[in-house]
């Protein structure tokens, strides 16, 4: 199976693809994502730390494995870290 290609600092997968509650703002880690708007929210069912990505367009969960992230890899080398870190 090929990876889906996402890329983190383009406006229009920003706005696709969310987290399982539906934001937007949320981040990249090196084997899962986190979401700004679920770590505020009071909601116990909005966990800040997933594994996948809800695709907008198609309303299919993506998971982490399954992404290839373009610009992941340029803010960790400029942190001076690997993905495998």
């Amino acid at each position: 199976m090929s990876r889906r290609r996402l890329k983190v600092d383009d406006e229009a997968d920003r706005w696709r693809f969310r987290c399982p509650a539906g934001h937007r703002n949320w981040e990249a880690t090196n084997n899962h994502f986190f979401c700004q708007s679920c770590s505020r929210s009071q909601d116990p069912d909005h966990d800040p730390v997933f594994h996948e990505l809800r695709d907008l367009q198609t309303g299919e969960l993506i998971d982490r494995d399954e992404l290839v992230l373009d610009g992941y890899e340029d803010t960790l080398r400029h942190l001076g870290r690997t993905a495998d870190d």
